[in-house]
């Protein structure tokens, strides 16, 4: 059985019927937080439509009767689900803190305000510098080639919120980095021997996280994870833990 906490310095055993109670509590809170965030962000639909194609000056057309409709209810998804996030990532951790040792409980606190900053930060970098520069440049390409551009709503909310949300996912990569070098599972000579395969990975990644297949798109997401891969190692030389400290952590682990 799993240790629950019950006060700042006490624990009581709690069975699997009630981490399951727990669980579903939990989840119905965050269900219920997204529904109430989206459905406010439906109702400003419009708005958020009009923030997202700014960008680009032309219309967007629908191309069947309930295009409209899921464009807007896409965008309401999307504006509801990063109202709720930190509030999910809450409920997560009161979730999962219990099991965990202390050492472990302060390593991990620090890291949940830091990922919602770098979530956050990966989606306005992507909204006011990549998705502009990357609109712009593929219909420019479509015009100059003498075709008319006709973008049908769906398909652009689609493009624009996958691109959102995946500079936000890979903007993380730096923490991500960084709580494993604090756990002791990553170092910085591992990072700088390996850089040949992350940089490979980055534009596996790239390739599978972009919605187009051009070239273009893929660079422009390969080339931040390429920087965001060094910074991780830099962040990682500065706070990082250090090699004499993961012996002498070990040794007195092996000792006990």
């Amino acid at each position: 059985m799993q240790k629950k906490r019950t006060g700042p310095n006490d624990t009581a055993e709690m069975p699997m019927s009630g981490h399951l109670r727990e669980f579903r509590s939990r989840l119905v809170k965050s269900v219920l937080v997204l529904i109430i965030a989206s459905g406010i962000a439906f109702y400003f639909a419009d708005t958020l439509i009009a923030w997202i194609k700014r960008p680009i000056d032309i219309d967007l057309v629908f191309l069947s009767p309930a295009e409209a409709f899921w464009a807007d209810l896409k965008i309401a998804l999307f504006f509801g689900f990063l109202c709720a996030f930190p509030f999910i990532l809450y409920e997560i951790w009161l979730f999962v803190a219990p099991g965990l040792i202390k050492r472990e409980r302060k390593i991990l606190w620090p890291f949940l305000g830091f990922g919602v900053f770098f979530f956050f930060f990966g989606i306005a970098f992507s909204y006011f510098v990549a998705l502009p520069f990357a609109i712009r440049f593929l219909i420019n390409y479509g015009r100059d080639s003498g075709i008319l551009p006709m973008l049908s709503v769906s398909n652009y909310i689609d493009f624009n919120l996958k691109i959102l949300l995946a500079f936000g996912v890979i903007f993380e990569l730096p923490l991500v980095m960084v709580l494993l070098a604090k756990l002791g599972l990553l170092t910085e000579d591992f990072l700088r021997q390996n850089r040949k395969f992350a940089i490979l990975g980055a534009f596996v990644i790239a390739a599978i996280a972009t919605p187009t297949p051009d070239m273009f798109n893929q660079f422009l997401m390969a080339i931040p994870l390429i920087v965001l891969y060094e910074i991780g190692i830099l962040v990682i030389r500065l706070f990082g833990r250090k090699p004499e400290e993961l012996k002498t952590e070990r040794s007195e682990e092996a000792r006990s």
